[in-house]
């Protein structure tokens, strides 16, 4: 089945996502940043961000949101969307590292307080870097086209 063709109904829990890996470089972490606005030193200045006892620069809060999403919209597939994300920063993620999104759906339910009802899936991602550290754990809920 490809992603394109998941539907909410043939979900079965628990189900591994597949691994996403990323190689983070260092224009890639000031490019983010100035698409988003986020002008925070430590995101584009390595003298700053050594100062702050960082060994270079590091991605924004959004980065590390979107790479979430994408963990789960790869899988998911194209009709899917993000309607809720929780996420906690655990360590940083600095240019020249990889990210590693590992994933797992726990939990489906359909959500009859609204009409038409919603098809969720609780997805709890990891995402870690090239030398197995938790940098953010990631809680999140898809909607999927289906017929719950």
């Amino acid at each position: 089945m490809s992603a394109a063709d998941l539907n909410w109904s043939e979900i079965a829990v628990p189900v591994e996502l597949p691994e996403v890996v990323d190689h983070i470089s260092y224009q890639r972490v000031v490019e983010n940043p100035g698409a988003t606005w986020d002008y925070f030193p430590g995101h584009f200045d390595p003298n700053y961000a050594q100062s702050q006892g960082s060994p270079t620069i590091y991605v924004n809060t959004m980065h590390l949101a979107g790479f979430a999403d994408r963990v789960a919209t790869d899988w998911a597939g194209p009709r899917s969307r993000v309607v809720r994300r929780s996420l906690r920063l655990a360590a940083s993620v600095y240019a020249g590292d990889t990210m590693i999104g590992r994933g797992r759906a726990v939990a489906k339910r359909c959500d009859e307080s609204v009409d038409p009802p919603r098809c969720l899936v609780d997805i709890q991602i990891e995402v870690t870097n090239q030398h197995g550290a938790l940098c953010c754990p990631v809680e999140l809920t898809l909607q999927l086209p289906g017929d719950g």
